[in-house]
């Protein structure tokens, strides 16, 4: 029986290997793939034309194995540096996005409505995602404990480099949406052609949705050698799109403001209220739809040469006799048709432009981040919270979507987050992710004591959650002054759940000590017994409880922001996960004890809060008749045992 908890993350390459074979079992041979059967049972008959349009760089190849190799990492707990640790459910996780989003798959895979990235541009001048695939942890560990700068000389502007960093990232995110998820990506024009073909290769060129220039400037650059860059690109993909799958991404539709009703007026009393109209001609149609329409003023019109009516002759009957055509004041006018104010449902389609009127601009989002440092310009240009905003609507985010913002900055998309709960009273939840990029000493934050681009995600969101929780106070002691009892109560209730906090995480190796293979150069044997029995132990020694808590749910794929409780079983201290998933506060997702001496009567004790598994050391037990007596007492109860 397997039953110990492997130290690795979900293997995807075998994934998708066992769907693929439970589709096509004639297609393995050998348990190899025969891939000149599988296309012949697809229609893809094998020829000797090999000229094909494809997508090729340098590299390529090896990204497949870089997303497919498995992490021996984990994600280790810092309540320290977390805001409501535990209660929060939102995640920030400092480390090399890459490795933290294998760690990710098991427990989030297609869990994520809407993913966030705004990447590096490649300008080559900072280009600091430069992979080790030999040894990623070590080498995120060594990188990250001295500089992240990058070697223009080496890196340059050059396109593999960059296709090489994003595609295994690509890959690996989108594993984690959902099937009506959507992702969006920020780019300039540098790398704009390739990253939709990355995209239509990872994610489809049928789930293309849109191609969306955000204007990120408001005022020309006369200094610029040809033209004055003012805008960004936001590509955007669905993980289905819904014309190709009913389940897939629905467009969510941005609120009506005062300027979008202004052309809405009621100058004929209409008792619908105010309208506005349409001309009722079509560009294209059949001759039927050519027939003569008598104004009331007594003129005669039909379309003119080429155009045709919008709808057939019956139909503007219908609404002629329903008061929705409109000729003008003086009803000689050309027929045009209403449309009611009080009619229209949702809110408005998106534009594929985002002018920076409604969806701020590089500046704004430089000015919020500095009015939140006390003046300090801790970021050059972070994303401004309202595109960031006005993004997850169009997302059409719900009640505890998840957004997943791996290359999180100055962490824009978490205030943003927050904010829109404060609004509508939402419970969306964010996971940040973010390699400590260390900071130019000569900066305002590196004076300021910021050391790495995390210290100042963090510090952002932790003042941004303080502020947004402050006006909110603010509106419910004004709501009292003035208000009546109810609202009083509505304001109260409405900010009681709101979550301004996150749990911090870090990437490092596994808590779990692993056989150390590396070659004893020197020929001294005691480091080799040092190895052995290093390798008669579990748990590393320098990680704490939690550590391996967090651990056991990342490799479980139970979420993160799970309700961790230490409690105390029979002697035993024991941490419960997920008790706030059923009726009663005995019952519990997963059990972990990780005290030594665990007897018969403990795994009983253990099984009366009815786990569905439990966790435990197997140098913890008392004995080896105890591990054989729990194997029983276990399997009466229908109860799993993890062994670390």
């Amino acid at each position: 029986m397997d039953n110990k908890l492997s130290g690795m993350s979900m293997d995807i390459e075998q994934n998708q290997r066992d769907k693929l074979q439970a589709i096509f079992p004639q297609c393995f041979k050998e348990g190899k793939l025969d891939i000149d059967m599988l296309l012949n049972l697809c229609g893809e008959y094998i020829d000797e034309d090999f000229e094909k349009y494809k997508f090729e760089w340098k590299g390529k190849a090896e990204c497949f194995r870089v997303a497919g190799k498995r992490s021996t990492g984990t994600l280790r707990p810092c309540p320290d540096e977390s805001v409501d640790f535990d209660t929060t459910k939102n995640l920030y996780i400092e480390g090399d996005n890459l490795e933290v989003l294998k760690l990710l798959q098991t427990a989030y895979f297609r869990k994520v409505k809407m993913i966030y990235i705004d990447p590096p541009y490649n300008t080559g001048n900072d280009f600091v995602y430069n992979d080790n695939f030999a040894d990623p942890i070590t080498h995120y560990k060594e990188v990250t404990s001295q500089a992240t700068k990058s070697n223009p000389e080496s890196m340059g502007r050059f396109h593999t480099a960059w296709l090489n960093m994003m595609y295994p990232r690509l890959r690996l995110a989108s594993n984690l949406l959902r099937d009506d998820g959507v992702i969006f990506i920020s780019i300039d024009d540098t790398e704009v052609h390739n990253l939709r073909k990355l995209c239509d290769e990872i994610f489809g060129e049928e789930n293309f949705i849109a191609d969306i220039i955000w204007q990120k400037k408001f005022s020309r650059s006369n200094d610029a050698t040809y033209f004055s860059t003012m805008h960004d690109h936001i590509i955007c993909y669905a993980k289905k799109s819904i014309l190709g799958a009913n389940d897939g991404w629905k467009i969510g539709l941005l609120p009506r403001s005062e300027e979008h009703t202004q052309g809405y007026s009621n100058p004929d009393n209409d008792e619908r209220g105010e309208w506005t109209s349409v001309a009722l001609q079509a560009k294209s149609g059949s001759e039927s739809l050519r027939y003569e329409i008598v104004t009331p003023s007594g003129r005669r019109c039909t379309p003119p040469s080429g155009r045709y009516w919008g709808v057939s002759k019956q139909t503007y009957e219908n609404l002629l006799n329903d008061n929705r055509i409109w000729f003008g004041k003086d009803g000689s006018g050309t027929p045009r048709r209403k449309t009611f104010l009080s009619e229209v449902q949702g809110g408005l389609r998106p534009n594929t432009i985002l002018l920076h009127t409604e969806a701020g601009h590089n500046q704004e989002g430089k000015q919020e981040t500095k009015n939140l440092f006390d003046g300090i310009g801790v970021f050059d240009t972070p994303k401004p919270v309202r595109l960031l905003s006005t993004l997850i609507t169009i997302g059409n985010l719900e009640n505890e979507d998840i957004i997943l913002d791996f290359f999180s900055g100055s962490g824009s998309a978490a205030h943003a987050v927050m904010q829109l709960n404060a609004e509508d009273n939402g419970n969306r939840r964010f996971i940040m992710v973010q390699l400590p990029e260390v900071i130019d000493e000569k900066s305002e934050a590196y004076k300021a004591g910021y050391t790495n681009i995390c210290e100042i995600g963090k510090e952002r969101i932790r003042r941004a959650g303080a502020k947004i929780l402050h006006d909110a106070m603010d509106e419910t002691i004004g709501i009292a002054q003035h208000g009546e009892g109810h609202e009083v109560d509505a304001a109260t209730s409405k900010y009681a759940n709101l979550d301004t906090g996150f749990r911090v995480l870090k990437l490092d190796t596994s808590n779990l000590y692993a056989w150390d293979g590396t070659p004893i150069s020197d020929g001294n044997i005691e480091t080799l017994w040092d190895r052995f029995d290093a390798r008669e132990k579990t748990i590393k020694r320098d990680r704490s409880d939690l550590d391996m808590v967090y651990e056991v749910m990342l490799k479980m794929g139970i979420p993160l922001d799970y309700v961790v409780s230490e409690i105390t079983v029979g002697t035993k201290k024991c941490y419960s996960i997920g008790a706030h998933l059923f009726e009663t506060s005995k019952d519990c997702l997963i059990l972990v004890c990780l005290d030594f001496g665990i007897t018969p009567e403990d795994i009983t004790a253990f099984c009366d809060l009815a786990p569905a598994k439990i966790i435990a050391a197997e140098e913890a037990f008392q004995d080896s008749t105890t591990m054989s007596n729990a194997h029983y007492i276990l399997k009466d109860r229908d109860i799993e045992m993890k062994l670390l």
